[in-house]
């Protein structure tokens, strides 16, 4: 949730190398809807296949996220989400839940001809991860999973209600219901919605600036001082309909289904400083998945940007390469 990737446009994050191979392969893969994704293919075409997910929902993938996987032993997929990133319609709400991505997964791993492989992602990225691998076990080979969410109504509710993160910044979450007024502040997922998602554009980028304000004050980023860009705007667009809607996932599911990730190793990477999902629900999640392994990071945020985060990712993926 919240930009949850770092993904913001801009430069690769320090730690990084300055220097991103550029992708074997580039297209627009039609999946219904009117929908068309942003997929690259990179890497080694023999290598052990992972598809990275962003968060968000909405956030899009980045160039310098090629750099989190060797490309002589990854193949590695990126995919920007329906209406994320440079997918088209850009903010493009119908036929957008998370049924539909998930499919939209298989569209792309039967046109690239692969049996069974990896999924990469952090908070919106790791639940969809899980939830496809808990619908299509037999097409998983492993999980590397940062910053878990799960998506259940009290985590929905950590994030954007009066009584989860904003006890721990009070300005900004005062900052955030300012822009609303007083009669719509119980509920502001659902007031935000009507603006982002309304006919007004004055009133939809005011909104998402906003919105985009609390999420940087969640992960410790300065906020925006200029208007939104199409891409921010896209992305609290998106994050609303989300969140607005359950993430359009049955109450429970993801722990509910953990049994369906019996036998597939998987490792998670969890922030101890992250605001925005906190460590509790990546170990109730390790607590019922044997061949997980959790690894916390001492005074990590959220964000995959940070550069203690992304060394722990880089070693993770070395890592569960010998598992797969």
């Amino acid at each position: 949730m919240i930009n949850a990737d770092g993904s913001a446009a801009g430069p690769a994050p320090a730690a990084l190398p300055s220097v991103v191979v550029a992708p074997r392969a580039v297209w627009r893969q039609p999946v219904g809807g009117g929908h068309y994704l942003h997929v690259e293919d990179c890497g080694d075409a023999h290598g052990v296949p992972v598809v990275f997910l962003h968060g968000g929902p909405g956030a899009g993938c980045q160039p310098w996220q090629r750099a989190l996987f060797e490309p002589h032993d990854w193949r590695a997929v990126f995919v920007d989400q329906r209406g994320a990133g440079r997918s088209t319609p850009l903010g493009g709400l119908c036929a957008n839940t998370t049924a539909d991505l998930l499919q939209d997964l298989e569209v792309i791993r039967r046109r690239l001809g692969i049996a069974r492989w990896v999924l990469a992602g952090g908070s919106w990225g790791a639940t969809l991860a899980l939830l496809y691998a808990q619908t299509f076990p037999e097409r998983c080979r492993g999980l590397l999973l940062r910053g878990t969410f799960l998506a259940r109504a009290q985590d929905i509710a950590w994030v954007y209600g009066a009584d989860g993160v904003a006890r721990e910044r009070p300005a900004a979450w005062h900052a955030f219901l300012a822009h609303l007024p007083v009669a719509e502040r119980a509920d502001p997922v659902a007031a935000f919605h009507r603006r982002l998602t309304g006919d007004d554009a004055a009133t939809a980028a005011a909104a998402a600036q906003a919105w985009q304000a609390w999420g940087a004050a969640l992960v410790g980023s300065a906020a925006a001082a200029a208007a939104p860009t199409p891409q921010a705007l896209a992305q609290a667009r998106i994050e609303a309909h989300y969140v607005r809607h359950g993430c359009f996932i049955e109450a429970g599911r993801v722990l509910r289904d953990a049994p369906a990730l019996a036998g597939i190793p998987g490792i998670l990477l969890h922030g101890t400083h992250d605001g925005v999902c906190p460590l509790a629900q990546a170990q109730a999640l390790h607590a019922l998945w044997p061949m997980a392994e959790l690894r916390c990071l001492d005074g990590v945020g959220h964000v995959l940007g940070e550069p203690a985060m992304r060394a722990a990712w880089v070693q993770a993926a070395r890592d569960l390469l010998q598992r797969v």
